[in-house]
């Protein structure tokens, strides 16, 4: 009896496993957040050409960085849930760890940048862009930090071997923020 798992993990009433299917509701709440936000900040800069000027201040190289930083975590935890399903929980682990660093590096980079934005008087009340930048990107940087940590527990469980079908819902997670970011990107440092 100490090995049975939970009821709900077992039952599936739509044909879809439990845990993914609450990670699609979760998602799909996720796309209400992001999608309002986003919305927001698309219909106010058409209404802010001003708004040009206060970009152009973003440093695009670093969010094309940080993309790339993105991107490259996102493989990983595609490698991971490879690994998963072929029952290496110890291969899962190790390259959910390589995601999670992804995850700590794109923060640093995304540190740095703040404090040089801030520096520079680009604070969340220098003007409407920069708090909508900020909200943003901020929102986004919360959604890493909390897939980095839920990642962290999934690969130490993947590790001992233990609940592998985890893998491949961090991984969808995973994959959600760093959709967001293909949004960010262009909305807060490509368009000009």
């Amino acid at each position: 009896m100490a090995n049975a798992k939970p009821l709900a993990t077992l039952r599936s009433a739509t044909g879809i496993p439990t845990g993914r299917l609450a990670v699609w509701w979760v998602l799909a709440s996720e796309v209400v957040i992001f999608g309002g936000l986003l919305g927001t900040y698309i219909m106010h800069r058409l209404g802010h050409p001003e708004w040009a000027e206060a970009a152009s201040h973003t440093q695009t190289w670093i969010g094309a960085i940080n993309t790339f930083v993105l991107l490259t975590s996102s493989f990983t935890a595609v490698l991971a849930h490879q690994a998963a399903e072929k029952g290496n929980g110890k291969e899962a682990a190790k390259l959910l760890g390589f995601t999670i660093l992804g995850a700590l590096t794109f923060l640093v980079i995304k540190s740095f940048e703040w404090a040089n934005e801030i520096s520079h008087g680009y604070t969340i009340t220098a003007n409407t862009f920069w708090s909508f930048y900020y909200t943003a990107a901020g929102l986004h940087a919360l959604h890493v930090i909390a897939g980095a940590i839920i990642m962290g527990v999934v690969a130490v469980d993947a590790y001992r071997g233990r609940e592998l079908h985890r893998v491949e819902l961090i991984g969808i997670y995973w994959h959600f923020v760093d959709v967001v970011w293909i949004f960010l990107f262009p909305l807060l440092y490509i368009a000009k």
